[in-house]
């Protein structure tokens, strides 16, 4: 190459303060601006010889004022172009190129990173600069995309759309060539703060680190999960034992029972008498259980009709019979699969329902009504009864080998008249939930009508004490409920007849009266007084034997253990 004489160009502009034209063997060939200064032009000679050292474009080196000059390097084919900009004021680029000597690096990096790769658009939506890595992505040469319309090049984007409207757009999802990508999109604005064109970058760059994301995302999902259902667990173990009212001994020992038995996933039949509270006990078994989280479908053994019990029970194929629904339906034992299944009434259950029952219970095996294909189901009985369950044995009404099937443990829940100490407790859940059905203000017991709520005998147990609650608040004119009020409900007509009366227990003078002129006593209940204290008496004469019992009184077995079940003497 010949050798060239330095020569003067014209005068640059402001932000232009000087050109340096270096040969291939570095030999100064042409200067302009402050890089006619021979120490200004030393100084960037040298930041060039540094820079080609680390392959980096951009250098800054110190002006003659102190202030920091940019150079931009331009590699020609013999020559190499050196151009010197200072900017008057602050300037963020200025800046950073300035004082990061490593600048070069870092705009290098935001160009070719895959993971921080850059699309430019101008104003008008046109496609300014390319990735590499999104070049080779969409297969396409260098540069080839430039100068067209970036809705040409890229599918489904919406870069055009942020450099016109000049809203940025964070985390988007956009799918190319069958990979869906997250990206963000945004507007590049100039010294004025008019647009000027948009951006977008991607985060990540294809569907491995995609999925990795997304495997994240679902393993935290499935730990948030885990962390609800210990949560709602935690609230469930609370919430099945808090239904069921009451703080004495006996039901202290029932709480205790279910907590021991709840969890060991064994047959449990709970047994006592009517409106004692097995439903409440059977839902807190299987809130307890390892099975919560599946159905508790609950059965009425007693409404189950003969001729539907399988239909019912095992559930039927489509077009079984007559009426049938079209895709057929799942019977209740299917329907408890991995749960619960509760039978109440389980006493009162048909002999021919008790066979098929006893079939299932052996394997959980069953087939629907209409099909062949045999099917299983796992689920934890739970049965519940009033019946005594010995005497119909005797009397063959109800199966031995189902009873020990169902019996496995057996849980008897206390009549009323056992814990009279949970009146006040139940009677103040009856009030509020009277109160909280008809937007009222619950009512309050007075401490005479609890006494008289205590003396009774509850032949109905819970049941007929929240009912009978909720009738003194219908009647009541006060918000608080005294003895007298139970005698409105008499007036009324409305008195269960085998409560005490309320005007009896207000002038208990009464009771040890003979009846006045007007006044009947009924011979059905002076004979049942009579015997029951037989009974009684010979049950402590003979130790309990009930064979004995039953021959000396001249009265069946069968008969005699329905009456110790009326007396709460069953078991």
């Amino acid at each position: 190459m010949e050798t060239v004489e330095m020569v003067r160009p014209r005068p640059l502009a402001s932000t232009l303060r000087g050109v340096l034209i270096l040969a291939a063997d570095g030999k100064e060939l042409v200067a302009s601006g402050i890089a006619e200064q021979r120490e200004m032009a030393t100084r960037i000679v040298s930041g060039w010889h540094e820079a080609r050292r680390r392959q980096r474009v951009l250098f800054s080196v110190e002006g003659p004022d102190a202030s920091p000059v940019v150079v931009v390097v331009l590699p020609e084919a013999d020559v190499t172009v050196l151009v010197a900009m200072v900017r008057e004021g602050r300037d963020a680029l200025f800046e950073f190129v300035s004082t990061v000597d490593f600048a070069s690096d870092i705009l290098a990096h935001f160009l070719t990173n895959p993971f921080e790769a850059l699309t430019v658009v101008d104003k008008a939506g046109m496609l300014r600069y390319m990735s590499p890595v999104h070049e080779r992505f969409f297969g396409m040469k260098a540069g080839s995309g430039i100068g067209r319309h970036v809705t040409d090049v890229i599918e489904n984007t919406h870069l055009h759309q942020v450099a016109e409207s000049g809203k940025s757009e964070i985390g988007s999802l956009q799918e190319m060539r069958g990979v869906t990508r997250v990206v963000t999109r945004h507007p590049i604005m100039n010294a004025r703060g008019d647009t000027v064109g948009a951006i977008g970058q991607v985060m990540f760059k294809g569907p491995e680190q995609l999925q990795a994301f997304s495997n994240e995302l679902a393993k935290l999902k499935s730990e948030v999960a885990y962390y609800r259902r210990e949560l709602k667990d935690l609230k469930t173990r609370g919430y099945g034992l808090d239904q069921i009212v009451g703080e004495s001994l006996a039901m202290q020992r029932l709480k205790q029972q279910i907590i021991k038995v709840a969890p060991l996933d064994v047959p449990v039949l709970l047994t006592g008498e009517s409106g004692t509270g097995k439903e409440l006990a059977a839902h807190a078994i299987h809130k307890l259980s390892v099975r919560r989280d599946a159905n508790l479908v609950m059965v009425n053994a007693a409404a189950l009709p003969a001729t539907l019990v399988e239909s019912e029970l095992f559930g039927y194929e489509a077009g079984s019979f007559t009426g049938a629904e079209r895709k057929g339906r799942k019977g209740q034992i299917e329907q408890a699969d991995q749960g619960s299944l509760f039978f109440d009434e389980v006493g009162d259950m048909p002999a021919e329902v008790q066979v098929k029952l006893l079939r299932v219970l052996q394997d959980g095996s069953f087939q629907r009504v209409g099909g062949n294909e045999p099917r299983h189901s796992n689920f934890r009985l739970i049965s519940a009864s009033n019946r005594n369950f010995e005497a119909m044995i005797d009397e063959g009404t109800f199966r031995l080998d189902l009873f020990y099937r169902i019996g496995a443990v057996v849980i008897r829940l206390p009549a009323l008249r056992e814990r009279l100490d949970d009146i006040p407790l139940l009677a103040d859940l009856a009030l509020r939930n009277f109160a909280e059905r008809h937007g009222q203000q619950p009512k309050k017991m007075s401490a005479q009508a609890i006494e008289f709520l205590k003396a009774q005998s509850w032949p109905g147990n819970v049941r007929q004490l929240m009912h009978t609650v909720e009738r003194a608040a219908i009647f009541s004119e006060s918000d608080v409920i005294t003895a007298a009020d139970f005698g409105q409900i008499e007036s009324a007509g409305a008195e269960p007849p085998m409560l005490m009366s309320a005007r009896t227990y207000l002038n208990p003078e009464r009771k040890q009266s003979q009846p006045a002129m007007g006044e009947s006593v009924s011979v059905s209940s002076a004979v049942e007084q009579v015997e029951e204290q037989l009974i009684r008496t010979a049950m402590m004469q003979y130790d309990g034997n009930k064979k004995r019992v039953a021959s000396s009184l001249g009265i069946s077995r069968s008969y005699l253990y329905k009456r110790l079940g009326q007396m709460g003497l069953a078991n």
